[in-house]
């Protein structure tokens, strides 16, 4: 199992906020410490997911050495997180939806640091838990 950096950021009025290095655009938040370090591992996972579903190849993780050795990142708490594999074998599929939908999707997926793949199957997800 692979770990990549995660630094932890905390304004005075906002909650944890979560960033990766190694993965610009994968970002998460917490209310507490325990939440952002659990989100933290969620964001990694779709993050991860969606690249291997898109036929991108992961990058290697930075050492900590060389992530805290960026001026820009002494300002964050150093976590390393787990990229689990993922579960299942992955699945190319043809999906046809409203344009007006297929935006907002990959603007909502942009906005929170997915890919538009990630947000779909972490949707379905969802659903699927909430009728189980």
């Amino acid at each position: 199992m692979t770990d990549y950096v995660a630094l932890i950021h905390k304004d005075a009025d906002s909650d944890f906020g979560v960033s990766f290095p190694d993965l610009p655009g994968c970002v998460t938040a917490g209310r507490d410490l325990d939440e952002a370090r659990a989100m933290a591992e969620e964001a990694l996972a779709f993050h991860v997911e969606g690249l291997l579903q898109e036929g991108q190849t992961l990058p290697r993780p930075s050492s900590l050495q060389s992530v805290m050795a960026d001026r820009e990142n002494r300002d964050g708490v150093a976590i390393l997180v787990p990229a689990k594999p993922p579960a299942t074998r992955i699945v190319r599929v043809n999906v046809t939806l409203p344009a007006a939908d297929l935006e907002a999707i990959d603007a909502y997926a942009r906005a929170h640091g997915m890919t538009r793949s990630g947000f779909l199957a972490a949707a379905a997800r969802q659903k699927l838990r909430e009728s189980a």
